[in-house]
């Protein structure tokens, strides 16, 4: 065996460690490589964040108000007429006279309608002539009686004809008292003959046009209703229904207010008047019915309305937009404004609050805030409990906060307040540091 021979297992027994530990260092380095990439990517991820956190969230915010509100209840009403009366004509016979004009307003004992009176009008006039042919043999049969009456205390005649000739007198008696009715209910057809409005209130259309032949108590001719006052039935679930019995049984009036179909422009109020006397049990629900004076006519029969049955007038409510409001596990709570004096910034904080209505745009709460705190409307989906803020005001609350300032209401409030002035008395200041300048004084 060579010298080379012998070196050559020697020397391949050296170069594969020093191969593995060259591969293991180039992994090592890779791997540190994408640690510190990562690591550097982190930190860059995490000063962003911190950047974004240090950075002021624009909200809108508005002060609490405190002003009387009232606490009610909510339903779905329809408007019926107090009274509605299909007219019909109790006689048959042809239309000759309307005397009216549809949608006029129509009082109770008017002439509306005429029916031909011919007819009966001679049935009247046939009856009193039978009357007057039965009350002249009455008379005679009378006379007859009398003579028959002589002779028989004269001995002349029997018993028997005296008593006959009673008998047909009672016959005569009987048939004018029969032709007396005849002649009442042949006045009483004549007169139906003239239809008259049976309540006072609003004519419809027309059903029937003169000339047409009519039917007794079948021929539909016109609608009247009774609009002043009029009605509004709504329901009301079960489970509220015993604090409004409460305060029925206390003889309490309960104003009932409607408002139109979108529930933001009240018609009239007027109040509640009854409660059914039974709960429909497919529904769970009672039927009320409320009474309006309906001086201006706003409500109209099957008109839909939103009913607000008060139960009490709060003179010093807590109020706020409902756009406020946020819900999460601990309940009801909104996000008000905390002011740091030492460096001039605004903190979000998270206030619970317990709601005691809350109906369209706006919530009345029973605690949680103070009057003229400022809450936040808008943007409270980017909040954090700490954050700062950036506030700015909506167009709606700067037109609702007073003008004159408030010595008790936080420094946030106050600025909302000197903003309101500033914006009636110069315009709408727009910009960062205008704003800001309103804000912290």
């Amino acid at each position: 065996m060579t010298s080379h021979e012998q070196d050559a297992p020697r020397k391949s027994g050296w170069v594969r460690p020093v191969v593995y530990v060259i591969l293991l260092a180039l992994i090592a380095a890779g791997v540190w490589r994408v640690y510190q990439n990562r690591k550097l990517a982190a930190q860059q991820m995490a000063s962003q964040a911190n950047a974004l956190l240090s950075r002021p969230v624009p909200v809108q915010v508005t002060p609490v108000v405190q002003k009387p509100m009232p606490i009610y209840l909510s339903a779905l009403g329809t408007v019926t007429p107090y009274y509605s009366v299909t007219v019909k004509a109790r006689v048959s016979g042809q239309l000759n006279r309307v005397n009216f004009t549809e949608g006029q307003t129509v009082h109770e004992g008017q002439t509306i309608l005429v029916v031909d009176p011919l007819p009966y009008k001679a049935a009247l006039d046939q009856a009193k002539g039978t009357l007057i042919h039965d009350e002249a043999l009455l008379k005679d049969a009378q006379a007859e009686y009398r003579r028959y009456k002589a002779l028989y205390e004269a001995g002349v005649v029997s018993k028997e004809q005296l008593d006959l000739e009673l008998a047909t007198q009672g016959q005569y008696e009987g048939a004018i008292a029969s032709d007396k009715a005849a002649v009442e209910n042949a006045q009483l057809q004549l007169n139906w003959c003239t239809v008259q409005s049976p309540i006072t209130g609003k004519i419809g259309l027309r059903l029937v046009d003169p000339g047409n032949i009519i039917t007794a108590n079948t021929t539909n001719l016109v609608i009247i209703n009774q609009m002043q006052p009029i009605a509004v039935y709504f329901t009301l679930p079960e489970n509220q229904l015993p604090q409004v019995f409460s305060l029925l049984r206390d003889h309490r009036t309960l104003i009932a207010e409607a408002y139109d179909r979108s529930d933001t422009t009240r018609l009239t109020s007027g109040q509640l008047l009854t409660a059914d006397n039974q709960i429909d049990t497919t529904t769970g629900t009672d039927r009320l019915k409320a009474v309006f004076a309906n001086a201006n006519e706003q409500l109209f029969p099957n008109q839909f309305v939103n009913i607000h049955l008060i139960l009490e007038q709060r003179p010093a409510a807590l109020v706020v937009p409902s756009a406020a409001i946020q819900t999460g596990n601990q309940g009801a709570y909104v996000w008000t404004i905390q002011h740091d004096p030492a460096t001039g910034t605004d903190h979000a904080r998270m206030t619970p609050v317990k709601v005691a209505l809350a109906e369209g745009q706006s919530t009345i709460l029973d605690s949680g805030v103070a009057p003229g705190q400022p809450v936040v409307v808008d943007g409270a989906d980017r909040l954090r409990v700490g954050s700062l803020v950036d506030l700015s005001t909506p167009r709606a609350a700067r037109q609702a906060v007073s003008a004159e300032g408030n010595p008790d209401l936080s420094p946030v409030a106050q600025g909302l307040q000197h903003s309101t002035q500033t914006t009636h008395g110069h315009g709408t200041r727009t910009g960062h540091a205008d704003r800001n300048k309103g804000m912290h004084p």
